[in-house]
């Protein structure tokens, strides 16, 4: 079956194409909108007036795939909140204070010292506003938790989001902009009003029975650890799950069971589907039964929290129950495509989602290759069967996400087969068993013993999974892997299954090519990553310093071991640049790179009788000296401060910097500093 004969799956491949084109394009969306409202238009006419002879018409196809392009370029832009004239970022800012009204929507997982939130903006100094911020809280002995569709009143300064200021460091601005959030507020208990409590959504419905449904399980004796396993699993909520444990699953290959998606999902609909089953002995029971399933699976993604993947799983499950009722036939991929569909069409910016990405690819993964990896070994005992059947399945699911989880992970679980294979037969207990502990939780009555044995299943899936994530020479970190080898991979994927299916010369030749484009993308790798470069890090209260040479990396620091070891800022730079051989040393006085001198001025503040006059020099550690006077005497091009001096200090540097008209590089603000 050529999957490109469905229409579906075409209007699709044009809307992504658009909503592409719209977020890296960054054409005038009035341009845009005009030129789809016209395509639009084209396309009916043209349909009315050949509407006989539409299939034969090559125009038509071409005019309709234009129009789809150019509504995914609409339909993104229109989710772009700052092309709103209420948006709060064209509204009058005031440079310190600024009053701002706004509304709880999401609670987010609390740093070491901050609550978080994602707010809505209602009024921006004193006029009628929209968009959304980043509020982070400040803990102290008086602080309250906030809930979601609390209104709450402020007075203070916007703040940009920060950039990385190391290079390949997580971009958290952009992955911000993505949810629309551009600006963010540092607040505490001081000047915060709270005007209303009061619930006028249904997330803030959702978020009460969730509230609700954590006080009853802690009522009936549930503590922290599993409880914060039954709210991933349960309930969608992952903010509270401890950083060991969610690395166990990360490193066990098992993340994937803590996001609610279409595992999770696909149990609760087979579970309601034979609750239900009744209601077919009723008059109108095909209807009445769809009717409430798909209502009920919106329900639970709405408490889940509407994350992508969760909202893809419900729309596809929907999808499938509503053609199983109506004794539709039903293809996968269609049914796929459709959810896919529907979902970037309302939101666009789904398609940039790292878990929308996953979700989608990991059942691609199983649909399109699970089939042909079962078919390799038949066994006639039911329990090897389906022992078979769950490994296949998870080997399909890894081949669809292993690309794209290298590329933004760096890194693959060599034991998730193990681990899989033991985590999902008993999956399906801990779902059901948990939605019955919810429900008798909720009227009150939930026994004893229950909460014992619901318990000790939770507890013993953690220590499973902590005993699997221990053997760490089975977890291959730090993979450098670019996106032309993630597009390179998956056409050797789809070319190999192909190739399984036709064993015809053309895939061989296909499949012979993406494999030697594969090749030809590490050996340009390789090529691009023989550069030298002088890097100065950033990392409050301390000093790194960089310099490379092909795929070695000469790091100088004054970090202890153990901080060293788990430092993301070489982590990433290791990984971004491929670098294979690092090698330690301690802070040297003196740096010679290439025709440049730099010399570093510490606390010691020793720069006086030097016999050559540096090209740059790097403060740190907070040296008590008149910047202006060491100017004056050593005549640098630049001045570089790194993250471990003092801010009074930095700010006074940069006022002499500025008199002296000479460059002054703040590595706290404007990111490492690199020569190449």
């Amino acid at each position: 079956m050529k999957l490109l004969n469905f229409t579906i799956i075409k209007l699709t491949i044009c809307l992504v194409i658009g909503i592409l084109l719209a977020h890296f394009a960054k054409l005038s969306f009035q341009s845009i909108l005009y030129i789809t409202i016209g395509l639009v238009i084209s396309t009916g006419i043209y349909w009315l007036i050949l509407r006989s002879k539409i299939n034969k018409s090559p125009l038509f196809g071409i005019l309709a795939c234009f129009c789809m392009i150019g509504i995914g370029m609409t339909s993104y832009n229109i989710q772009n909140e700052t092309l709103r004239p209420q948006h709060y970022s064209n509204q009058n800012h005031l440079e310190n204070q600024n009053v701002i009204i706004f509304q709880i929507e999401k609670r987010l997982k609390p740093d070491a010292y901050n609550d978080k939130y994602i707010v809505g903006v209602k009024s921006f100094n004193n006029k009628e506003a929209t968009g959304h911020l980043l509020i982070n809280v400040r803990r102290d002995s008086v602080a309250n938790l906030y809930n979601v569709d609390d209104v709450l009143f402020t007075s203070t300064e916007l703040k940009v989001i920060q950039k990385p200021l190391n290079p390949y460091q997580f971009d958290y601005s952009k992955y911000l902009e993505l949810k629309q959030v551009y600006h963010q507020l540092y607040l505490n208990s001081d000047n915060i009003l709270q005007l209303s409590d009061s619930k006028s959504t249904i997330y803030g419905y959702a978020d009460q029975l969730r509230q609700t449904i954590n006080t009853k399980l802690i009522e009936a004796g549930f503590k922290d650890e599993v409880l914060s396993i039954m709210n991933a699993l349960l309930l969608g909520q992952r903010q509270t799950i401890d950083k060991t444990i969610y690395n166990n699953y990360v490193n066990s290959g098992t993340i994937h069971i803590l996001a609610v998606s279409g595992l999770h999902v696909g149990i609760l609909l087979w579970i309601l589907n034979f609750v239900f089953s009744p209601l077919l002995y009723l008059k109108y029971g095909h209807f009445i039964r769809p009717f409430i399933l798909v209502s009920i699976l919106w329900s639970f993604a709405v408490v889940a929290g509407l994350s992508p993947s969760v909202t893809r799983a419900v729309t596809m499950f929907s999808i499938i129950s509503i053609a199983m009722h109506l004794k539709r036939p039903t293809n996968i991929y269609n049914t796929l495509v459709i959810s896919a569909f529907v979902i970037l069409l309302f939101e666009p910016s789904f398609l940039f989602s790292v878990g929308f990405q996953m979700s989608y690819l990991a059942v691609l993964g199983i649909v399109s290759v699970q089939p042909t990896i079962y078919k390799l070994w038949k066994t006639k005992y039911y329990l090897t069967d389906k022992l078979w059947q769950i490994l296949t399945v998870t080997l399909a699911a890894q081949v669809g996400v292993v690309p794209i989880s290298l590329f933004y992970f760096h890194q693959f679980p060599g034991l998730f087969f193990i681990s899989n294979i033991v985590v999902i037969p008993f999956l399906g207990l801990i779902l059901g068993l948990g939605l019955l502990v919810i429900a008798f939780a909720l009227i009150g009555f939930l026994p004893k013993p229950i909460v014992i044995t619901y318990s000790f299943i939770i507890e013993s899936l953690n220590h499973f999974i902590a005993w699997i994530a221990q053997f760490e020479d089975f977890l291959f970190r730090d993979i450098p892997f670019n996106l032309l080898q993630v597009i390179t991979c998956y056409l050797i994927i789809v070319a190999l299954i192909q190739l399984y299916k036709f064993r015809n010369f053309k895939w061989t030749a296909i499949s012979l090519i993406a494999l030697i484009g594969l090749q030809s993308v590490f050996i340009y790798n390789t090529f691009e990553t023989q550069n030298d470069a002088f890097v100065v890090f950033n990392k409050s209260r301390y000093s790194m310093i960089g310099i490379k040479k092909n795929d070695n990396l000469a790091l100088y620091h004054n970090l202890d071991s153990t901080m060293l070891k788990s430092n993301y800022a070489i982590k990433n730079y290791k990984v971004g640049e491929s670098i294979n051989n690092l090698y330690s040393d301690s802070l040297q006085s003196i740096y010679a790179y290439k025709n440049k001198t730099i010399l570093v001025i510490d606390s010691l503040a020793a720069y006086k009788g030097l016999s050559f006059k540096p090209n740059c020099i790097l403060l740190r550690n907070s040296p008590r000296l008149n910047l202006n006077r060491v100017i004056d005497s050593l005549q640098p091009q630049q001045i570089i401060a790194d993250a471990s001096n003092y801010k009074s200090y930095l700010k006074r540097w940069k006022a002499s910097c500025e008199h002296k008209k000479i460059p002054f590089h703040q590595t706290n603000e404007k990111g490492a500093f690199i020569i190449e």
